[in-house]
């Protein structure tokens, strides 16, 4: 149910609706106030097998070029985020490695726990790593394991891009522009796509990149405004300079407010059919505080 710009109360489905049912499904918030939806679930848990490997720096190169071998014929089951970032000074984490900038392999696997830690296993055995803390857990205690990095009253921005693959040269450029991390809870993470993602037709919704092998993304956090030109100059040129291995996409979820401009971008060849979805919907652009669709009336 779809409270609309004109305050009419609609329903969007594949057979209702449906052009706005189909840009509701990756579109952005530019159409509509949604009061209620339908999700499919998926069997999940109750416990899945997740944690932290964490490496250090120096090691970064041989352990992302083996990240990258193992993901690319990764089972549908098996997940593995990568980030550059500095260890936290919380309790968890050996005191002597508080502030070091290290590579963090964030496997995942959702299935039999046993057979998730044979799946697991040559992403915790690669290299020689500092701290392990992958163990079965209930699945909704994981959706909290982040809450550590995005705290309340930090000062964020973001830059990203998707990758088609991750080249050696990709990985260099990583290497030496993360070194060192910045400021503490900042993040240069990698996120695998690929799998079911690919799986879906490019025009299914309206997120259209299928094809993309992966997401990169730099994402400094600070507490002082003073330095907002420095880790902001910070995340632009690692994302320049990260520009050679990218292709011409983006994740909508993941631009700044600065970048309007690269909206086309997050959209590719579904952004035609979007802007005409919101000249029905919403000619006047009333919901325009997003990733905005323009209309062209």
């Amino acid at each position: 149910d779809v409270v609309t710009a004109e305050g009419d109360l609609v329903h969007a489905s594949e057979s209702e609706n449906p052009d706005l049912f189909w840009g509701l499904r990756g579109g952005g918030g530019n159409f509509g106030v949604v009061t209620s939806f339908e999700f499919r679930l998926h069997e999940v848990g109750p416990d899945v097998l997740v944690g932290r490997v964490i490496h250090p720096v120096e090691a970064a190169p041989d352990v992302l070029r083996f990240y990258r071998d193992f993901m690319t014929d990764a089972p549908d089951a098996v997940q593995c985020y990568a980030a550059f970032t500095q260890v936290p000074p919380l309790p968890e984490f050996p005191e002597p490695l508080h502030g070091q900038t290290v590579l963090v392999l964030v496997p995942f696997y959702v299935g039999d726990i046993e057979s998730g830690r044979a799946a697991l296993q040559p992403l915790r055995e690669v290299g020689d790593p500092i701290a392990d803390t992958v163990q079965p857990q209930p699945y909704t205690v994981s959706q909290r394991s982040s809450d550590d990095i995005y705290q309340e009253g930090h000062r964020n921005y973001w830059k990203s891009h998707n990758l088609e693959g991750l080249s050696d040269e990709a990985i260099e450029t990583m290497v030496e522009h993360a070194t060192p991390i910045p400021s503490p809870f900042t993040t240069v993470f990698l996120e695998w796509m690929e799998g079911a993602i690919s799986r879906v037709d490019a025009d299914a919704t309206a997120f259209p990149h299928r094809d993309a092998a992966l997401s990169f993304t730099v994402a400094p956090k600070w507490t002082d405004s003073e330095r907002d030109d420095e880790l902001i100059g910070w995340a632009q040129s690692f994302h320049e300079a990260m520009a050679p291995h990218a292709t011409d996409s983006v994740y909508a979820n993941y631009l700044s407010r600065d970048e309007s401009e690269r909206v086309r971008a997050a959209y590719g060849e579904n952004y035609d059919r979007l802007v005409e979805v919101k000249n029905e919907w919403d000619p006047e652009n009333v919901f325009r505080m997003n990733q905005n669709i323009e209309p062209t009336g």
